[in-house]
């Protein structure tokens, strides 16, 4: 199994109480962390705007900006965003952007993209709150734009969302190119949502991976069945689809220490005004959660998770700015039960361990 780890940027109001002047260096001190050990396979941040579980004035610091940043100050671990909201920004903008951070890094982004959700920020930020139909329309169209853009140089293309005229990608980036990469895309596109019907399809068409987020086994399998058909309908090889999930970790070297932690959290979120309502749904998700429990209960779901085919997990950390002992754990008791330390063919810049 290969691992990713979330950087906190704020969106889950993980930088709370941390001054802004600040909020770089923690941030660029996670992702070095993450840089000098191999068994990390990438980093990742959010495409959102507005904190959760409830919109507030704690700072939310932009995915791309972030991607171009992080690029700067790491050397090996890959890059990625989960997910890009498609409807946020031009689709031929984004893969000039995306082009400019893959040479900047190197050859070492991954695109995850999606519809988008979150409703709030959508209307706050202009652009309307179109229905889920429309916003998949956009994530097809705009797929088939990024892989024109990366694979040819150039874009022409006539939807019913986005057109382009000769739009053009240069220099192209590095993946597919100079370097590795995806041999349908160029870059890695990670194609994120379960949703059964459209997403799953988008993904056996276009995705290098896909991602079902909610790392419940029976969710997992029953959404990998799925994608096998569409992959069936539209003449693709299943096998050539890496499926990874996120999860929220809350590990401890006991039942009492997980405790502790879900603990902090519930104070942390009452301190920046969640409503208590609100708080008591997320901590009940956390206890169930296949994230929580000890390093012993989670490397056995993890297990699990893996016999049924998920190969890739995305990990969270909510205390990561304020303490690093539940990553350590992490990195000491679970990773090295799971990780795969082979190389494939996107993590081409991986050095080749003895």
């Amino acid at each position: 199994m290969k691992f990713g780890l979330f950087v906190p940027q704020g969106w889950k109001m993980d930088l709370a109480g941390i001054e802004p002047a600040q909020h770089w260096g923690v941030m660029a001190g996670l992702a070095r962390r993450a840089d000098a050990n191999e068994d990390w396979s990438s980093i990742w941040v959010y495409d959102h705007f507005h904190t959760v579980p409830v919109p507030s004035e704690e700072a939310t610091h932009e995915a791309w900006t972030l991607m171009s940043a992080f690029a700067a100050v790491t050397g090996r671990v890959r890059l990625g965003q989960m997910c890009t909201c498609m409807s946020y920004r031009n689709p031929a903008y984004l893969a000039k952007v995306a082009a400019t951070v893959d040479i900047v890094s190197e050859g070492r982004l991954e695109m995850g993209i999606g519809g988008g959700w979150y409703e709030h920020e959508w209307r706050a930020y202009g652009y309307g709150f179109p229905r889920p139909g429309e916003r998949l329309q956009r994530l097809e169209e705009g797929v088939q734009i990024f892989r024109q853009m990366w694979t040819e140089g150039r874009s022409t293309f006539e939807g019913k969302h986005y057109s382009t005229d000769g739009a053009l990608c240069m220099p192209r980036p590095l993946q597919g190119t100079s370097a590795p990469g995806s041999p349908a895309n160029g870059i890695p596109i990670w194609v994120a949502g379960g949703g059964e019907k459209v997403t799953l399809r988008i993904a056996a068409q276009y995705a290098d991976y896909t991602n079902y987020g909610s790392g419940v086994a029976a969710d997992f399998e029953h959404k990998s069945t799925l994608l096998r058909q569409h992959c069936d309908d539209v003449g693709r090889d299943f096998s050539e689809i890496t499926r990874t999930g996120n999860l929220d970790i809350f590990i401890g070297a006991t039942e009492r220490d997980v405790e502790d932690r879900i603990s902090w959290l519930a104070d942390h979120m009452r301190g920046v005004g969640v409503p208590e309502k609100v708080l008591e749904s997320r901590i009940d998700d956390i206890r169930r959660s296949p994230g929580t429990g000890t390093a012993e209960q989670i490397v056995e779901r993890l297990q699990e998770l893996e016999r049924l085919g998920m190969t890739y997990l995305i990990t969270y950390f909510f205390e990561a700015a304020y303490d690093t002992s539940g990553i350590a754990m992490f990195e000491r008791d679970v990773m090295p039960e799971l990780v795969d330390r082979q190389q494939h063919g996107h993590l081409w810049h991986l050095p080749k361990r003895a």
